[in-house]
């Protein structure tokens, strides 16, 4: 089953390029649609044109309560949308359109605007993308990738594949930031992707259309990939931002302390659930084109052998890879041995920022040589440069909304409007509420962002209603940290978003499954994991 002949080694390099070149954002002309599947493309972004400027013009008009600067942030905000979601533009192109309608509005001066394009989140994807492409071009990821697959058993079947790389994903997540572990796992997973994909392609019927970059199984993989990575980052409450934000609140609003371990022993059934959930929604909603792996571990030990021993241009991104990850997991592991609110965390946290560490890492590839006497180094520019700059443009103008939404103060004012609508006048009702207004923030800002907007929001309105803030609050924190519909919804979204293996539209619908599904769970286990810990 190894690809021994020149037409099977045709099939690999062909595979592995179209993984290599960035082509996320690719018009129809550029994607092999069957009939009606391009009709269907036809006709959403034809929609698109129309709907995004006519939708943002009719806001603009429409009399409000809302200020002005709300209401034309809303305006172009809701026009954004309908182009990320049609793609009437490129995705990318689409979030710039926006960020300059709000500059020629008159939100913000354009200073303002555009600082968020130096968040140390840019910087994570800049240099993780860097290294990604080096363990794609020098064959690490794909020997990574076979190493998991040559794990007893893992290899034979797909569901099998997407369970091991999803709890390895969110094992490591608990304790590294979300950002930092898809970053760091992305190479093996379309190591993965690579190695089925050759396996897919060699039992497509000669003359069938084969795109490696709308396979199913490649969705499956990249969305356990970064909504895996959201569930194994709510086990500690290190494991993501707005788990420090929550907790942080919580105990200025209620002066109850959640100790690590509370924490931990309160998140690990709901995670445990919200893991299950996730691997049998993404499989059902994305069936794998092929069920068993037959041959895969034979192929596989094969592969393997060809593979030898380690190149020094492997050596090198590996030397590069570890170093990352360690200065990654570094502060990690002090907020472990002298807590998170020590001076030793804040120091080590401060100078090993994520986006930092990414750089520095990227920069050994450029320093480590695979050739001193010909000055030969892991990594040339010309090769680095074909890294999805489109992603890192679209997360630019994801955290920009995001930014104005909490300046401009219209995510308050619409979650306090809201509230008054619906009248919260129970703990049922605002934990309802909390869940769900903390995802919807989610889907347009960053977790982060969405934890500091909903939390202040839901303790005054507790407050005011005579209701113990405590559990609508973390129900709030660990909501948060969802938003699965949108590449600017997570930076893990948008990493993954920029393999090109995940259609907008497939993310929109899975994501909006395990939105629900896991609002649901939310709702119901947070009241009970509370009253099981003796919290609150």
């Amino acid at each position: 089953m190894a690809a021994t002949d020149e037409n099977e080694g045709g099939r690999t390099q062909s595979v592995t390029q179209a993984l290599l070149s960035g082509s996320t954002y690719r018009g129809l002309a550029e994607q092999k649609l069957s009939p009606a599947e391009e009709r269907f493309e036809r006709a959403r972004r034809t929609v698109g044109f129309v709907l995004a400027p006519l939708v943002t013009i009719v806001f603009l008009f429409v009399p409000t309560a809302l200020d002005p600067a709300q209401q034309k942030l809303a305006a172009v905000l809701l026009g954004v949308v309908v182009l990320w979601v049609c793609e009437p533009v490129p995705i990318p192109i689409g979030g710039l359109i926006g960020v300059s309608a709000i500059v020629v509005l008159g939100v913000l001066p354009v200073d303002d605007v555009l600082a968020p394009f130096g968040s140390s989140t840019v910087f994570v994807f800049i240099g993780a993308f860097i290294l990604a492409q080096a363990m794609l071009r020098h064959g690490l990821a794909r020997r990574f990738a076979f190493r998991i697959l040559a794990a007893p058993g893992v290899g034979r079947s797909t569901w099998r594949v997407i369970v091991a790389l999803g709890f390895v994903t969110c094992v490591l997540s608990a304790f590294i930031s979300n950002t930092a572990t898809v970053a760091m796992l992305l190479p093996t997973a379309v190591g993965l992707l690579s190695v089925i994909a050759e396996l897919v392609r060699a039992q497509t019927p000669e003359g069938k259309d084969f795109d490696p970059l709308r396979l199913r199984i490649g969705i499956a993989l990249m969305l356990v990939l970064a909504y895996g990575a959201s569930v194994g980052g709510l086990l500690t409450p290190i494991g993501s931002p707005p788990n420090l934000i929550g907790r942080e609140l919580i105990a200025e609003a209620t002066g109850e302390e959640i100790s690590f371990l509370q924490w931990t022993v309160t998140a690990l059934p709901i995670c445990a659930l919200m893991f299950v959930v996730l691997v049998a929604a993404l499989i059902l909603l994305n069936r794998p084109e092929i069920k068993r792996l037959t041959g895969v571990e034979e192929y596989v030990a094969a592969e393997r052998a060809k593979l030898g021993k380690l190149s020094r241009a492997e050596w090198n991104t590996l030397i590069a890879f570890g170093v990352t990850v360690t200065l990654w997991i570094v502060p990690g592991i002090v907020a472990l041995v002298a807590g998170n609110d020590s001076a030793a965390y804040e120091a080590v946290s401060d100078r090993l920022d994520e986006g930092i560490v990414a750089v520095i890492g990227a920069a050994l590839l450029f320093a480590l040589p695979t050739n001193w006497r010909e000055r030969r180094f892991t990594l040339t520019w010309s090769e680095a440069a074909r890294i999805d700059w489109g992603t890192i443009l679209l997360f630019g103008t994801g955290i920009i909304f995001g930014s104005l939404l909490s300046d401009t103060e219209l995510a308050q004012r619409v979650g306090n409007g809201l509230a008054n609508a619906f009248g919260l006048t129970s703990t049922v009702a605002l934990i309802v509420f909390a869940v769900l207004l903390a995802i919807v923030v989610s889907e347009t800002t960053s977790n982060t962002a969405s934890a500091a907007v909903v939390v202040p929001i839901v303790i005054p309105i507790a407050a005011s209603a005579g209701i113990d803030p405590f559990v609508p609050a973390l129900a709030a924190t660990f909501a948060a940290s969802f938003g699965f519909m949108l590449p600017v919804s997570t930076p893990q979204n948008a990493i993954v978003y920029g393999s090109g293996a995940v259609p907008i539209t497939k993310m929109i619908r899975s994501g909006s499954v395990f939105d629900v599904a896991g609002a649901v769970l939310i709702m119901l286990l947070i009241p009970l994991m509370v009253a099981a810990v003796g919290l609150g």
